[in-house]
C-alpha cells in the first residue's frame, strides 16, 4: 500500500515539473497560514513557534485571526491583551529578548514584527471577521457612508497601527494588508449574524471602498478574502467576477465539506467528488474550483485552503473501513467535540485508509472515524494547484501543525 501510494504521489510530482512555463515557476505561489491570536494561552502555540518549526521560511503570507467589527460599524481588537498589551517573555520571543516594561508595542503584533524582519519575504495580514466576529458586516456595509467609515476604521487600526492606548502609529508596519473574512454574506453563518439579501452587492461595494483606501494609504497594500465552498453560499453572497477584480487572491474553503454537524461520516476535504458518496449534495475542492472559474474567477487567484485538523465522528459501528456510517454524535477532541489537530491525530491508534482517486484519508479504529489530512495528502493537493494553474494553498491553522511543520513543508516541497 504504502510503496503504490509512493508511486503515485512521485508521478504527480514529476508532472508538475512540466505543468507550467518558466514564468509561472519560482514564488509565484502563495503559501498562507492562518494564526490564531488565542493560541497564546490554552494551545501555548507562540508566533516564535511558527519559526522555530521552520514554517515560517516555507510561507508567503501569515492571516492573523480575527479583527471584530462592532454594531457601530467599527473595526476592533476582540483581545488587546494578546494583540499587543501581553508582556512577552524571552523564551517566548522571536529573537530570545522579553519585552521591556514601557516599550511602544507588546504581544503577538510585536513578535509579528520580529518575524517579518528576520523573514523579510513574509507577508502579515490582518483578517478580520471570521465565524465568532461576522455578526455585524451586513449594518457595517449598508450605506456609501457605513462602508467608507468601516474601511478607514480599519486602515487606522490596523494597518497605520493606531491603537488604543498606545503612542500613534505605534503598529504601524505590522501588517501588509486585509484579509476579509465575512462568513457570510447574503447566507447564513454562526447564530445571530446581521443577514440580506443586499449583501451581495453591498459585499462589492465595501470591497470597492476598501481598495481605494487602501491603494491611497499604500500601492503595496494586499487584499484578500475568505469565500465558501458550497454553491448557494457563493451565489447568495458573491458577484464573483468582480470581487476577484479587486482581490489580490482569495483563500477558498477546501475543508468542513462534511463535518460533525451531520450525523453520517464523510470526507471533510476531498480533492475530487467521490461517486459513492451517498449524500444528495457532494463536494470536493475540484468541484469548487470548476464552480468559481465558471463564475469568472481567474484560476491564478484561487489559493485552496486545507486543513491542519480533523473532523471525527464516534458511534462508528456500521462495520467495513466506517465511511458513510451513520454516527452517534461527534468524537471527543482535546479543544472541542468534533475537532482534532493534525499532530495529535498522527498518533492516534486506528486503521487508516487512503482514497487517491478521491484524495482522501480516513481514521477508523471500529468507533471513532476521522477525516484529515497528512504530509502525503498535502503533496497531492500541491500537485493539483499545479497542473491546474492555482494560486497557491491556505491552511487553518499553523498551531496544529506538528512541531516540525510537516504538513507546512509538503506543500512547500511543490509549491515553491
Amino acid at each position: 500500500m504504502k510503496k503504490s501510494i509512493l508511486l503515485a504521489l512521485s508521478l504527480l510530482l514529476s508532472l508538475t515539473a512540466i505543468a507550467l512555463p518558466a514564468e509561472a515557476r519560482g514564488d509565484r505561489f502563495k503559501r498562507v497560514a492562518y494564526f490564531i491570536q488565542w493560541g497564546v494561552y490554552g494551545r501555548d502555540y507562540h508566533v516564535k513557534d511558527v519559526d522555530t518549526s521552520g514554517a515560517a521560511a516555507k510561507l508567503t503570507h501569515i492571516n492573523y485571526a480575527f479583527g471584530f467589527v462592532d454594531a457601530e460599524g467599527a473595526c476592533y481588537s476582540p483581545d488587546p491583551w494578546a494583540d499587543w498589551q501581553r508582556p512577552v517573555p524571552a523564551e517566548q520571543s522571536v529573537d530570545g529578548v522579553a519585552d521591556e516594561p514601557g516599550q511602544a508595542l507588546n504581544g503577538n503584533l510585536n513578535q509579528l514584527r520580529k518575524l517579518k524582519a528576520k523573514h523579510p519575504g513574509l507577508k502579515t495580514l490582518i483578517s478580520l471577521g471570521g465565524w465568532t466576529g461576522s455578526k455585524h458586516f451586513s449594518d457595517a456595509v449598508l450605506t456609501p457612508e457605513s462602508r467608507a467609515r468601516l474601511a478607514s476604521s480599519c486602515i487606522d487600526l490596523w494597518l497605520r497601527g493606531n491603537l488604543p492606548g498606545l503612542e500613534p502609529g505605534a503598529a504601524e508596519g505590522v501588517f501588509d494588508g486585509i484579509d476579509l473574512d465575512w462568513e457570510w454574506p447574503g447566507s447564513s453563518g454562526a447564530e445571530g449574524n446581521v443577514i440580506r439579501p443586499e449583501d451581495r452587492r453591498n459585499f462589492t461595494l465595501f470591497l470597492e471602498e476598501l481598495r481605494a483606501q487602501l491603494d491611497a494609504y499604500s500601492r503595496d497594500a494586499e487584499l484578500t478574502a475568505f469565500l465558501p465552498a458550497a454553491t448557494a453560499k457563493i451565489d447568495a453572497g458573491f458577484e464573483v467576477r468582480r470581487v476577484f477584480d479587486l482581490l489580490d487572491f482569495a483563500t477558498v474553503q477546501g475543508y468542513d465539506l462534511r463535518g460533525t454537524w451531520e450525523s453520517r461520516t464523510g470526507h471533510q476535504a476531498n480533492l475530487f467528488t467521490d461517486r459513492r458518496d451517498p449524500n444528495e449534495v457532494r463536494y470536493s475542492i475540484d468541484q469548487t474550483v470548476r464552480d468559481y472559474v465558471r463564475r469568472g474567477a481567474p484560476a491564478r487567484k484561487l489559493v485552496i485552503g486545507v486543513p491542519a485538523y480533523g473532523q471525527g465522528w464516534t458511534g462508528v459501528t456500521g462495520g467495513g473501513k466506517g465511511l458513510y456510517q451513520p454516527a452517534t454524535g461527534p468524537a471527543p477532541g482535546k479543544w472541542a467535540a468534533g475537532v482534532e489537530d493534525y499532530k495529535d491525530l498522527v498518533a492516534k491508534p486506528g486503521r487508516r485508509y487512503r482514497d487517491l482517486a478521491t484524495g482522501a484519508l480516513w481514521l477508523y479504529d471500529g468507533n471513532e472515524f476521522w477525516s484529515y489530512d497528512d504530509p502525503a495528502m498535502m503533496l497531492q493537493k500541491a500537485a493539483y494547484i499545479r497542473l491546474k494553474g492555482l494560486g497557491g494553498a491556505m491552511m487553518w491553522s499553523i498551531d496544529q501543525d506538528d512541531s516540525r511543520a510537516s504538513l507546512t513543508t509538503a506543500l512547500h516541497t511543490v509549491l515553491n
